[in-house]
């Protein structure tokens, strides 16, 4: 790979906002996700990822998620459940045109139902996109 191209895939993680010493919780991984993403996830954390079976507080979730996945809805409150108040969701769906791809009108309808509100999206990696997702009225 290039440097052009782990620069780009570097800058794209230090997007999602998480920092050194900060756990995150992965759900729906499977053999197509981007190892880039996730490699990038754990050099910056320090911290290898954590499945859906880890039971403590995380800082932060990560949901790999394609339109025969089930239930958006159902993976965002599972992600919750162990997630620190103010720690942000992040939900990765293949991009428009590619196998799997989940329109943002059902990222959002999900995020709704689960009391959550997107907040911002971009191209996490060629074949992925990433939409935060946060708790309404976190100024309470």
């Amino acid at each position: 790979m290039s440097s052009t191209a782990d620069d780009s895939a570097t800058q794209a993680v230090a997007r999602l906002g998480f920092t050194a010493g900060q756990v995150i919780q992965e759900l729906g991984y499977d053999d197509d996700v981007d190892s880039e993403v996730r490699a990038g996830l754990e050099l910056l954390t320090g911290n290898e990822l954590v499945d859906e079976d880890y039971d403590d507080v995380t800082d932060g979730a990560v949901i790999w998620f394609r339109q025969d996945d089930g239930d958006l809805t159902d993976a965002l409150v599972d992600a919750m459940t162990v997630l620190d108040d103010s720690g942000p969701i992040w939900v990765f769906t293949p991009k428009a045109g590619r196998s799997g791809h989940v329109s943002h009108s059902d990222i959002e309808e999900a995020a709704t139902t689960s009391g959550l509100h997107a907040m911002s999206t971009f191209a996490v990696s060629p074949d992925w996109s990433a939409t935060r997702l946060a708790t309404r009225g976190r100024g309470k």
